[in-house]
């Protein structure tokens, strides 16, 4: 293995990964945790079972009807009452592993997000039964707003100035790629062979996807070198001046380097981005933010220009669950390109998706990623399945409640991410 002084450029992103891998084995004698671009080898148990806990809870809330027939047939639960059951059922599970956590967290969103226990529960119970379509079916109402704390707490870094952001639970980061770039292209924001950036080294989908006959957009590497550290070069960041660049992909940390953006890289983008491009639209793609207290997302220093997409795979071992987000503020330069597209352009786009609304012209564009994730046409049946959902917020509300950050610090040694 190559001493880190001696990994030289010519080396590819992945060769890169996998010598910055060897060289954290090097550094513990015992077994290392490993998040890497592969399946991560731990899971979260906790929020686990909770979500078993949960779900326990919610098949007898539906035993409460039609529990005289034969079959194993339930009804859909009753939220009158339900707050005294679920005292009831906690106490009568005292000490098995997730109960406390289940009451913890019914009373963070009480006490931190004003939500009333009944609501908050019979959502929770709705949800796990998996017994109707997801409504809203961008997000669920009281998960949303969980959601919500957590990307302030974990990638916004605790930033609240543009706290209104919504947020669309996706079929994992894999997903949420998928829907931005076509709902991009779908309403005339990209166009084939447009120019886009993109941060390198990078992700390799985001070196495919651009490839792609329906696409073919021409690409413009912001580089990052070994030798500044693996932060965007100033020259580099110059090249983002180019009105033709329209789009800036981003990962961060980032993937295969492990290294996330520092304070000076992140201000000079911000100042760029207020001064010479404020047209510029930014996506960032921030699934290993988790992992480190250095990380800053771009999310929270361009927020007008930003849209963040996040999976819960890589951090709480949950590959296989497919839980990611895409989260855009309320004001968004999404939006306001999409109010300056040539009468044409919208008049088709009202055809496209007239079958929603009256008025298809008023539909932002986070709406539109949720049409378009369905074909429009499907949109009624939209959204993330509502047990995926649960599960991903019992992920988030264990990071919420672990006020000592002992899950993260115990997960230290999950990857090599540098300041």
């Amino acid at each position: 293995m190559k001493s880190m002084p001696e990994i030289s450029s010519d080396l590819s992103p992945f060769e890169v990964k996998d010598c910055l891998i060897e060289r954290a084995k090097s550094k513990h004698e015992s077994m290392m945790l490993n998040a890497g671009r592969g399946n991560p080898d731990f899971v979260a148990t906790l929020p686990r079972y909770a979500f078993l806990r949960l779900y326990e809870f919610a098949l007898l809330e539906a035993e409460r009807s039609f529990s005289h027939l034969y079959g194993g047939f339930g009804g859909l639960p009753d939220p009158s009452g339900v707050v005294g059951r679920f005292d009831e059922f906690v106490h009568s599970r005292h000490g098995e592993q997730g109960i406390h956590f289940l009451q913890a967290a019914t009373s963070y969103a009480s006490s931190h997000l004003g939500i009333q226990a009944e609501d908050f529960l019979h959502e929770m119970v709705e949800a796990i039964l998996g017994c109707s379509y997801p409504n809203p079916p961008r997000i669920l109402p009281c998960i949303e707003s969980i959601l919500r704390e957590f990307i302030i707490q974990e990638i916004k870094k605790g930033e609240r100035s543009h706290k209104d952001f919504e947020v669309f639970a996706t079929e994992g980061g894999t997903a949420a790629m998928t829907y931005v770039f076509r709902s991009l292209v779908s309403n005339g924001l990209l166009n084939k062979g447009d120019t886009i950036a993109l941060a390198t080294p990078i992700f390799s989908p985001y070196l495919e996807i651009p490839a792609l006959p329906e696409y073919q957009f021409n690409v413009v590497e912001i580089e990052s070198t070994q030798e500044n550290d693996w932060q965007i070069t100033e020259e580099a960041l110059l090249k983002l001046e180019n009105p033709a660049i329209k789009l800036f992909c981003v990962v961060n940390p980032a993937n295969p380097t492990s290294v996330c953006m520092n304070q000076k890289t992140l201000s000079t983008l911000a100042e760029l981005v207020e001064k010479k491009r404020p047209d510029l639209m930014i996506l960032t793609d921030d699934v290993y933010g988790t992992f480190t207290e250095a990380f800053h997302s771009l999310f929270a220093v361009c927020p007008r220009n930003t849209l963040c997409v996040y999976s819960f795979s890589k951090y709480y071992g949950a590959t296989g669950w497919r839980l990611g987000t895409i989260c855009l503020t309320q004001e968004n330069i999404f939006d306001q390109k999409l109010g300056e597209l040539p009468e044409k352009t919208v008049k088709a786009l009202n055809r496209r998706y007239s079958s929603l609304t009256r008025e298809p012209e008023q539909l932002n564009f986070m709406e539109r990623l949720v049409a378009d994730s369905r074909d429009v046409a499907l949109n009624h049946t939209a959204g993330l399945s509502t047990p995926q959902q649960v599960q991903m917020v019992l992920f988030a509300l264990s990071s919420l409640l672990d006020q000592g950050d002992v899950y993260k610090q115990s997960s230290s040694s999950l990857s090599d991410l540098n300041p």
